[in-house]
């Protein structure tokens, strides 16, 4: 069971906007190669920061509108959320100590 969760166009403003915790949000699609990659790191991170960060994955083909929203151009696409507002956006498929390092300076 990974503690990684689903958002979408209906539940991003609760989940994300609204959080009292970071969150990490990994925009990805079916087709994405880079993003099949990454996945996996995404779904380690959920679990090595369970309860200090919630970690989530948005598909764009499906989530047009909060794509669109935070101008999410190429992916993948991880942005972290804190208080409600991007504090740092990683672009493409990078190695899990750099996504570590971003999660890191926002906690």
């Amino acid at each position: 069971m990974s503690a990684t969760l689903e958002f979408s166009d209906n539940n991003f403003a609760d989940e994300v906007e609204q959080s009292d915790i970071p969150v990490l949000v990994d925009f990805w699609a079916e087709w994405c190669g880079p993003c099949r990659l990454i996945g996996p790191i995404v779904e380690e991170i959920a679990d090595e920061y369970e309860g200090k960060v919630k970690v989530g994955k948005v598909n764009v083909d499906v989530n047009p509108q909060v794509s669109v929203k935070y101008g999410i151009r190429s992916i993948p696409a991880l942005l972290i959320f804190k208080n409600g507002e991007v504090a740092e956006q990683i672009v493409g498929a990078v190695p899990k100590v750099h996504i570590k390092k971003h999660l890191d300076s926002v906690l």
